[in-house]
């Protein structure tokens, strides 16, 4: 018994690592594109720099609001692991 549930803490902790890396490495990418397009686009066109501005601060949020979830759903697993009540 203590074998499985060391088992299921173990294969949880490895979900939240993914989860948590995954996450991060998700938002990085979708960041980094955000912005290269932003400088792209300010570049072609400098007089739609604030407008254009606005969105790209829209969508950081966005994409970190994403990456955010998924550390709570992943805090969620680590702090109060449901799968560990039911072996109990």
């Amino acid at each position: 018994m203590a074998q499985f549930l060391a088992l299921v803490q173990g294969y949880t902790a490895l979900g939240i690592g993914i989860i948590i890396g995954l996450g991060a490495f998700g938002a990085c990418i979708g960041i980094g594109i955000m912005g290269s397009k932003f400088l792209e686009a300010a570049g072609r066109q400098p007089e739609l720099i604030p407008q254009l501005q606005k969105f790209m601060f829209l969508l950081a949020g966005l994409i970190d609001a994403a990456f955010l979830i998924g550390v709570g759903i992943a805090m969620f697993f680590g702090f109060a692991n449901p799968l560990l009540s039911v072996i109990k």
